[in-house]
């Protein structure tokens, strides 16, 4: 199976560190990879490469087998690589459904919007009912509520619901579940598996080794800049994966 992103001999340096050291990386259709590392260990740079946040000074990526070159995280999402970051960079005082088209804000058809630049607020408001209704998040009552009344999990929901509607071929998720609790958590990882039975596949990064082992297909361990190995969950355990993550033990074979 060809991997839809393919990323090899990633080099990034800031200085006299090498954040990446000739890294690989793939993502197949349709499964989750985990990435797992220790702090430090180069995972933040590697997908900031593959979002488009950061330019590599070395190696090339390449989705659905043709070579990409993203110099904006806008480059990124215009190829359908929507991610949802850790901080989920939405506005708090805006409503759920501004929150969902940030940046890209649909305008009403004719004249009305392409020379008075008017919203189509209705048709916005639409889309966002009906992509939280399709992943299950219509306990939000009202789609013009600010982000801000959500509680964590509604908020991390809503992010995730504009990363489904709008990244066409993968989507990245940045520690999603690390500000929840328990039952918000379960929440968010059900709404990860409904994602993936899309079709959509998903880049999850997390130190949540339960989370982990419960939801990815494959697990990517990244060490020192590069990728160490890449585990299947139902053969290792959770002390395994930290062991290689860690040097502790030694790795199976990348």
């Amino acid at each position: 199976m060809e991997p839809i992103l393919k990323a090899r001999g990633l080099v990034k340096r800031y200085g006299k560190v090498t954040a990446l050291d000739n890294c690989d990386f793939d993502l197949n259709p349709g499964e989750i990879v985990a990435v797992i590392g220790d702090n430090g260990a180069g995972k933040s740079s590697l997908i900031k490469v593959l979002s488009g946040a950061v330019i590599p000074d070395a190696g090339h990526v390449l989705l659905e087998g043709r070579k990409v070159r993203f110099s904006s995280p806008n480059d990124a999402r215009a190829e359908g690589i929507e991610t949802v970051y850790q901080t989920l960079a939405m506005s708090p005082a805006l409503s759920i459904a501004d929150n969902m088209f940030m940046g890209r804000e649909l305008r009403k058809p004719g004249v009305m919007g392409s020379v008075f630049r008017q919203l189509d607020r209705a048709r916005m408001e639409k889309i966002a009912r009906d992509k939280l209704s399709e992943l299950g998040l219509m306990t939000i009552q009202n789609i013009n509520q600010a982000v801000e009344t959500l509680s964590g999990g509604q908020r991390q929901g809503v992010a995730v619901a504009r990363a489904a509607a709008f990244g066409s071929k993968v989507i990245i998720l940045d520690e999603p579940t690390a500000a929840l609790g328990v039952k918000e958590s379960r929440r968010v990882l059900e709404l990860i598996l409904d994602v993936r039975s899309r079709g959509i596949p998903i880049i999850l990064i997390s130190h949540n080794m339960p989370h982990v082992f419960e939801v990815a297909d494959r697990i990517h361990v990244h060490r020192l800049g590069k990728r160490l190995c890449v585990i299947d969950p139902k053969d290792y355990t959770m002390s395994d994966a930290v062991a290689f993550m860690t040097g502790a033990k030694e790795a199976p074979a990348a």
